[in-house]
């Protein structure tokens, strides 16, 4: 038997599951989500319209097969029933009702293939583009580098922002940002009204680059190369995530694109390649430990606090880097070789996509944090020495 309160109760969960998001209170976020979105988004591109209406318009065809045949069936049920006299027929095959229910649905899935082949076929032209970005997936972070058109030579790691995994590490307790975990410190940057090619690959598993606005989701897989295209008809924020299961940090790789006007992306461009000739390190630099320590913190809260912890304790499978006999050792190449190549069939991730200084940096900051007191310093040109070993 049972429970009277089997009805209620189911009632109260759902509206438990309806409004559990009070308690973190946010608002649509132009470019991203919407609250309680069910919908495909219309989006900032052609191809993500199309999709949208595409959609509409066979959910609604679906619809109108759906009433049509139950109608049709009901009715057959209701009008022929026992109780007002009808007699089951005993007949065999009709070739007239196999001929057309051959044929319409026939037709029916021709109308539907036309206009999503079309479509599906403008999605995958990727000839003609104006600017070419290659996109890498790392556990658990985006690599973009500009390949082709303005921009070319620039190159960059798109983390998330430290403070939202701090956040969200604390629980996330209490009013959060309308972009919580899609706060990013290098968004993809690209100007507007543009054909942008984007080339997908991965370093260690499979990823998948996927932003809604713009309707397009385009696996990253190591060893290969895909691409997809969007062209944004107007400026903007726009968010994406990973689409594809790609390990324990899967739900920390947001992509942020920010689509600026020509002129401003000219801007942002020349900017950003004067901060890359600033930046630019000679390897063979003999740093200080103070100096290398401040930069080696900065390293190690971009890249490594997500999996090691800020404490240097790591967790669960994670190995601890406070006390760790690697880090301890004198002989630095140990802990170089770690870096660069990195161990246990991937677990930990080669990081060679750094410069030999940043790598250097954080190594001599883990040496020296935390219990680690060990007063050595990892010099560039050694990182340098060890690449391609």
């Amino acid at each position: 038997m049972k429970s009277i309160w089997t009805v209620p109760a189911r009632l109260m969960l759902a509206a438990g599951v309806a409004f559990s998001g009070a308690a973190h209170a946010v608002n649509d976020l132009p470019g991203g989500p919407m609250v309680r979105q069910l919908n495909l988004p219309v989006g900032a591109t052609r191809i993500s319209q199309e999709q949208h209406s595409l959609h509409n318009a066979l959910l609604l065809l679906c619809l109108a097969i759906f009433i049509g045949v139950f109608a049709v069936m009901f009715y057959s049920i209701w009008k022929h029933r026992k109780s007002v006299g009808h007699k089951a027929a005993n007949f065999h095959e009709s070739v007239v009702v196999e001929v057309i229910w051959t044929i319409v649905p026939f037709i029916i899935v021709i109308l539907m293939a036309l206009p999503a082949t079309k479509i599906l076929v403008a999605q995958k032209d990727t000839t003609n583009a104006d600017l070419t970005i290659k996109v890498t997936g790392y556990q658990w972070k985006w690599g973009y580098d500009y390949i082709k058109g303005e921009g070319e030579g620039l190159s960059f790691i798109s983390t998330l922002d430290s403070s939202h995994r701090a956040l969200s590490d604390a629980g996330a307790k209490g009013n959060v940002p309308d972009d919580y975990l899609l706060k990013v410190d290098n968004p993809l940057v690209v100007p507007e009204k543009q054909k942008i090619r984007i080339i997908t690959t991965a370093n260690d598993v499979i990823h998948a680059f996927a932003v809604p606005q713009f309707g397009i989701k385009q696996d990253a897989i190591p060893g290969f190369v895909r691409d997809t295209w969007f062209r944004a008809e107007r400026t903007g924020d726009f968010y994406g995530q990973c689409q594809e299961l790609c390990g324990k940090e899967h739900a920390y790789m947001p992509i942020h694109v920010k689509v600026l006007s020509a002129a401003d992306y000219t801007a942002w461009v020349d900017t950003k390649k004067k901060e890359a000739a600033a930046k630019l390190d000679d390897p063979n630099k003999v740093w200080t430990l103070p100096d290398i320590l401040a930069r080696g913190e900065r390293v190690y809260a971009a890249n490594c606090a997500a999996c090691h912890q800020a404490n240097g304790k790591g967790a669960g499978p994670i190995k601890p880097l406070d006390g760790s006999a690697v880090v301890l050792d004198a002989d630095h190449t140990k802990q170089i070789h770690v870096l660069l190549n990195g161990q246990n069939n991937g677990a930990m991730p080669s990081w060679k996509q750094l410069s030999d200084t940043d790598l250097a940096a954080v190594a001599t900051y883990t040496k020296n944090s935390w219990s680690n007191k060990t007063g050595q310093l990892v010099q560039p040109a050694e990182v340098l020495a060890q690449r391609g070993k």
